[in-house]
């Protein structure tokens, strides 16, 4: 009997499987298929478009002249300006956006008549230190997997990145301290990337195949411990070359609006720092909501393997429908209080002008087509997912108090886009908006409570779970 039940399913599979794939002759695009395919075309073309289409960007003739510029600039609620900084040719978008919080944070707490401007040399230092040791012992970790295992490809695939998230920031602040930028100015390869993390991502696989082979053959842990120490040193040395070994101490007065020295000069260390402008620990004074519309409402999750230091806090999220999303941020802002959030921001932005709306290109028509996919649908299929943080600073509201549009403070320098910022449709943010951190104080108590949850663990692979960069 057990024979015969198995034969019946080895039949079933074999009856269904022509059904589930094709042949390469079937699956091909044959004669007859291209025949097809060709005749749809036919009389849609248009000698005109497609002769403007070879000379001229696709983008260019997509754009609707009616938002070629922003009528309406006036927002009813607005958190108090700071001065415009530009990642350049990096990947640090999240590390800008947290600074630009803890450092509007530190003014609001002084009245605004302090200022401070954080080193960003000095902590993407140790963030690509930290990333280096995580992705080294995430090796070792996973030594007794095959190479070809999903876990370790995901460490040999991206072995270090400049891009992070908020909860990296606050992990490694309370790490590592931070510095004013007089103390440790960018250097070439920190606006410029690409290069140094090329460099580094071939040095840690070399390390990282080692290591393994070292579990392979038995060494003991402290073997493995002692020799990844000495495959770390290697890393900071590289780094000490390209942008500076961090500095220890300096000397320091605080400054006003104006750039005028008005407290007597100390000497800080970059705890002491971070201490004296942050006040205490970060971790645990907000939430990270995200809107992942394929995910229940009001739960918990927490992403594997997602953080910068291999002692800190994987990204933790409560995912939220817009409208909760919304209602925090608006709390925040009515209270002067900056938001780190981030974006889909390459879909529908007017990089001239700094506009992000639906409406700014419409490449339907011009291609005769639809673009239908709903926001689960983009995630779902690598179309869309967070790829770039800004700082949430305005909003306007109706006579309802409902959103019609926001303001972000951008880290892409004080001439690009609306004077350093960008302005987005409240119909634009509901589809193209994901992380938002929020002060807990603004966060409403049944939001608070389900976030305490045990969360939901998910992978890092997920086409949501990019780096903000």
């Amino acid at each position: 009997m057990k024979f015969l039940k198995t034969l019946t399913v080895m039949l079933c599979v074999a009856i269904a499987l022509p059904m589930l794939a094709q042949s390469k002759s079937d699956g091909g695009i044959d004669a007859e298929m291209l025949r097809q395919i060709t005749q749809q075309s036919q009389g849609k073309s248009n000698a005109a478009l497609s002769n403007a289409m070879a000379s001229n960007s696709i983008d260019d003739l997509a754009k609707n002249y009616r938002n070629m510029s922003i009528s309406d600039t006036h927002f009813s609620v607005e958190t108090p300006k700071q001065s415009i900084h530009n990642q350049r040719s990096s990947g640090r978008c999240w590390m800008y956006s947290s600074f630009n919080v803890m450092r509007a944070n530190f003014a609001r707490r002084h009245n605004d008549t302090l200022r401070v401007e954080y080193s960003h040399d000095y902590l993407f230092f140790w963030d690509q230190l930290e990333k280096a040791n995580l992705m080294l012992q995430g090796v070792i970790d996973c030594a007794d997997k095959p190479l070809d295992d999903q876990r370790v490809q995901f460490f040999f695939h991206h072995p270090i990145n400049d891009g992070g998230t908020f909860c990296g920031a606050a992990d490694l602040a309370e790490k590592y301290g931070l510095v004013p930028v007089e103390a440790q100015p960018e250097t070439y390869s920190a606006e410029r990337t690409s290069r140094l993390s090329q460099l580094l991502s071939s040095k840690l696989r070399e390390q990282g195949l080692e290591l393994r082979k070292m579990v392979a053959d038995g060494k003991s842990r402290n073997a493995i411990k002692q020799r990844k120490t000495e495959m770390l040193g290697v890393i900071y040395n590289m780094l000490s070359l390209a942008l500076g070994e961090p500095i220890k101490s300096f000397d320091y007065a605080f400054k006003n609006k104006d750039g005028k020295a008005v407290t007597p000069v100390r000497t800080y260390t970059p705890l002491e720092f971070y201490k004296e402008t942050q006040g205490g620990p970060i971790n645990g004074t907000f939430i990270m909501a995200m809107n992942d519309p394929r995910r229940e409402y009001y739960k918990t999750y927490e992403v594997e393997w997602d953080r910068h230091t291999y002692d800190g806090h994987n990204w933790r999220y409560i995912n939220l429908p817009m409208e909760d999303i919304a209602q925090m941020a608006i709390a925040s802002l009515q209270d002067s209080t900056k938001l780190y959030s981030s974006y889909d921001v390459g879909k529908q932005l007017n990089r001239s002008n700094g506009y992000l709306s639906l409406n700014n290109y419409d490449y339907g028509t011009l291609f005769g087509t639809t673009f239908g996919m709903n926001k689960a649908e983009r995630i779902a299929t690598f179309d869309s997912g967070s790829t770039h943080a800004m700082t949430l600073t305005a909003v306007d509201l109706d006579a309802n108090g409902k959103p019609i549009k926001w303001k972000v403070e951008n880290s892409w320098g004080a001439d690009s886009g609306h004077k350093g910022y960008i302005i987005m449709t409240n119909e634009w943010f509901n589809e193209f908006a994901f992380r938002l951190v929020v002060d807990k104080k603004y966060v409403p108590k049944r939001i608070l409570k389900a976030s305490q949850q045990k969360p939901v663990m998910v992978m890092p692979e997920d086409p949501l779970f990019q780096e903000d960069n």
